[in-house]
């Protein structure tokens, strides 16, 4: 699994290079990275929960969807009292190390390493994780926010359920539940797991592209950094994996959970710190240093949950 996982991190890093090139030649601009992330969160992601739930139908297919459920908001919660601890007053900080990349690079390595049925339990880790961030977290970032006229309304129950990844999550859903997933028309089912495969490459693009905007002095320099770093791929996972290893459930779904918060820290930290009007420079740098050491830590936290789950 260490392997597998460490095979797919270093092809992703290829990619994220890909990104870092493209920016500092001047291909991609700072406004196309939005653009490629925007595509992301609307289209690509929502696709690739999407294709995951088109399968077929069973009772006890469900019994497992609700108990990665569970498990999954069990894992963030051990995320956010975690990170609290550490954390107290530095919201920006405390956002960073609850919330892990699970969409962006959690899908690609889940899929690489436990296949469908991971991405199936993946799921309802993602759905917890963006009902949370945009509950929880995003009333940190406003506590962050420089002024209560740049925090703005960033929260609403509409903006909620309007979430491109909920929405995506219910309608599969649906689709699972009623045996449709497996009956869509060819066409429409191809074109749906094409765009769920442009997911890895397209994340790391845009990643590459965060990072070539940053400063590498400060990124590896800033004792700041390497704290949130370290307690978003060393503890929280470590604490993670030590719960899961004592749970009744299969190894495939221990493992997609642990895949999921072993992740660096998630972009969106730095989306919703423009939005709240907290620090966006320095929120950007905390996803950037994580992703470059979650070439390694990944997979030694990977070792580590096999020596404790085992199949």
């Amino acid at each position: 699994m260490a392997l597998i996982i460490l095979q797919q991190i270093l092809v992703m890093s290829l990619y994220m290079l890909i990104g870092f090139l493209l920016y500092k030649t001047g291909i991609i601009t700072q406004e196309g990275s939005r653009s490629f992330a925007g595509l992301l969160a609307y289209v690509v992601i929502p696709s690739t929960i999407l294709n995951s739930f088109m399968t077929d139908f069973s009772s006890e297919r469900l019994r497992l969807f609700g108990i990665s459920f569970v498990l999954g908001l069990l894992s963030i919660m051990i995320a956010v009292v975690i990170s609290a601890l550490f954390f107290r007053n530095a919201y920006v900080d405390r956002f960073a190390a609850t919330f892990s990349n699970a969409g962006f690079i959690g899908i690609p390595l889940v899929k690489a390493a436990i296949g469908d049925e991971g991405l199936f339990y993946l799921v309802g880790v993602l759905i917890w994780y963006n009902l949370v961030q945009w509950t929880y977290g995003m009333g940190l970032l406003r506590k962050a926010g420089r002024s209560p006229a740049q925090a703005g309304d960033g929260l609403s129950l509409r903006k909620l359920l309007t979430n491109p990844i909920v929405i995506a999550a219910i309608c599969g859903f649906l689709l699972f539940v009623s045996g449709a997933g497996t009956s869509l028309p060819p066409v429409l089912s191809n074109c749906i797991s094409g765009v769920a495969s442009l997911n890895a490459p397209m994340a790391m693009i845009v990643l590459g592209v965060y990072l070539a905007q940053s400063s590498l002095i400060d990124q590896f320099t800033s004792k700041r950094l390497y704290a949130v770093t370290l307690v978003r791929l060393v503890v929280i996972p470590a604490a993670t994996i030590l719960v899961l290893s004592f749970m009744p459930v299969s190894y495939n779904m221990k493992m997609t959970i642990a895949i999921a918060t072993s992740a660096s820290v998630g972009a969106n930290v730095a989306v919703y710190s423009q939005i709240c009007g907290a620090d966006y420079v320095y929120a950007c740098r905390t996803v950037t240093h994580s992703t470059i050491f979650s070439i390694v830590l990944m997979p030694l936290m990977m070792l580590f949950a096999g020596v404790l789950i085992h199949p």
